[in-house]
C-alpha cells in the first residue's frame, strides 16, 4: 500500500466532482478527453474510474503509480502477464494498449512521474462472503486454480521479474523488534517457510489477493482481476489469502466450513493441490500477515506527516488490520509462552490498538 501522504497528495488534486488533472495527463495516452475520469480509490495505486467507455453501459479503470514506489517498476510485468493470460484463455479483465499502442504508459503529471496502465471492467458484480453460494465457491476456487495453470504455462521471460514477497517477511523481525512475541513467530514461520519445496507443482505465478472483491460475477460466472500483487510464491500462500474471509484466522470457520470445502473442491477439479491442508494452510496464513506487517510499517512511519482529518477513518481501520495480522502471525506461529515476553502488557503502537499521535 502507498503512504497516506501519498493518497493525500493526490486528494489535493481532486475536486468535488472528483475529476483531477492529475487523471486527465494519465488518461490522455488512451485518448480519453479531460474531465471524464473519476477517482476511484488509491491503495497499492491509484485508481480512477472512466465510464461510459468504450460502450453507455461499462467502464474502464485507470491505474497508475508515482515512481518512488516498487510498484513503479513491476507495472510493466503485470500488464504483460494479464495481456498473455487473456491471450491464453483466462476470463480476466484485460488491459487496455494506448494511443500509442503500449500496455504502460511513463507519464509527467502534476505529482510527479507515474507509470499507467488502462483495464477494462469485469462483466458483473462483486459477491460479499454473506451472500456467496456453494456453487460460487467452487466457481472461485476454479478460477484461481485456472488462473495458476495458465500462469504456470508462460514464458518465463514474462513472469521472471516478480517479486518474491514471502522472502522477505524476516523483515518484520526487525522492524517490529520491540515487540518480543511478534519478532519470535515471524523467526519462526520464516524458518519454516525456509524449509519448504519449490517445485512446479506447488510454486509458481499467484494472483496475490485473489479474494471475493477482485473476482466479478455475472449469471454464476466470475471473471478475474487486479492483479497488482502478483507475485512468485506457493500456491497454497495464494489460497490462503484468498480464502481469509472463510477462515478464523487462518483456521477452519465451521460456519463456513462448507465454503471453503466447496472453493478447495472446485480449485481440484482444474489441477492437483499439495501442500494445502489445515496446517500448511494456517502457516501460509501467518506468512501472509507477515508481509502485511512489512508492507504496513513505512505506511504508519508517515502517519503524522500532513494529518489531513479525512484519513483518520482509514488510519483507525488500518491500525485494527494491523492488529489482527500480528494475531495470525502469532498463532500460526504456535510457539510456547516461554517463546514470548510476557512482561509486555500490549503491542508498542499502545492506545488500544490505535496508533499514537492522532483521535478519532
Amino acid at each position: 500500500m502507498m503512504q497516506l501522504t501519498e493518497i493525500s497528495g493526490l486528494a489535493r488534486y481532486v475536486n468535488e466532482d472528483w475529476q483531477s488533472p492529475v487523471a486527465d495527463a494519465v488518461a490522455a495516452r488512451w485518448g480519453i478527453a479531460p474531465g471524464v475520469a473519476r477517482w476511484w480509490r488509491s491503495s497499492a495505486s491509484h485508481v480512477f474510474v472512466v465510464p461510459g467507455t468504450p460502450e453507455p453501459d461499462t467502464a474502464r479503470y485507470l491505474r497508475f503509480v508515482p515512481e518512488r514506489y516498487a510498484a513503479y517498476g513491476r507495472f510493466g510485468t503485470i500488464a504483460a502477464l494479464m495481456d498473455r493470460l487473456h491471450d491464453s484463455g483466462l476470463a480476466l479483465a484485460p488491459p487496455v494498449r494506448s494511443a500509442g499502442g503500449r500496455l504502460v504508459e511513463t507519464v509527467e503529471t502534476p505529482i510527479g512521474t507515474v507509470r499507467a496502465m488502462c483495464l477494462t471492467e469485469a462483466p458483473g458484480e462483486e459477491t460479499g462472503v454473506e451472500e456467496l453460494t456453494v456453487a460460487q465457491a467452487r466457481a472461485w476456487g476454479a478460477l484461481l486454480a485456472d488462473t495458476h495453470r495458465h500462469a504456470a504455462a508462460l514464458d518465463p521471460g514474462v513472469t521472471g521479474a516478480l517479486p518474491r514477497p514471502l522472502d522477505t517477511i524476516a523483515g518484520a523481525a526487525r522492524l517490529y523488534a520491540d515487540d518480543t512475541e511478534l519478532a519470535a513467530a515471524v523467526t519462526e514461520l520464516a524458518a519454516r517457510l525456509a524449509g519448504l519445496a519449490r517445485d512446479p507443482e506447488v510454486y509458481g505465478v499467484v494472483h496475490g489477493d485473489f479474494e471475493l472483491d477482485n473476482p466479478a460475477w455475472e449469471n454464476g460466472t466470475a471473471t478475474a482481476f487486479d492483479f497488482d500483487e502478483a507475485a512468485l510464491s506457493w500456491y497454497a500462500a495464494d489460497i490462503a489469502h484468498a480464502v481469509r474471509d472463510l477462515t478464523d484466522e487462518g483456521r477452519s470457520d465451521p460456519a463456513r466450513a462448507g465454503l471453503l470445502d466447496s472453493f478447495l473442491a472446485g480449485y481440484r477439479e482444474v489441477r492437483p493441490l499439495p501442500g494445502a491442508g489445515p496446517d500448511e494452510l494456517l502457516l501460509f496464513a501467518g506468512a501472509n500477515a507477515a508481509r502485511s506487517l512489512v508492507e504496513l510499517h513505512p505506511v504508519f512511519a508517515t502517519l503524522d506527516e500532513g494529518r489531513p482529518d479525512d484519513l483518520d477513518g482509514l488510519r483507525a481501520d488500518l491500525a485494527g488490520h494491523r492488529d489482527e495480522q500480528r494475531r495470525i502471525v502469532i498463532a500460526a506461529a504456535g510457539l510456547p509462552p516461554a517463546a514470548a515476553d510476557a512482561r509486555r502488557p500490549h503491542p508498542p503502537w499502545g492506545n488500544g490498538g490505535r496508533p499514537g499521535g492522532f483521535s478519532r
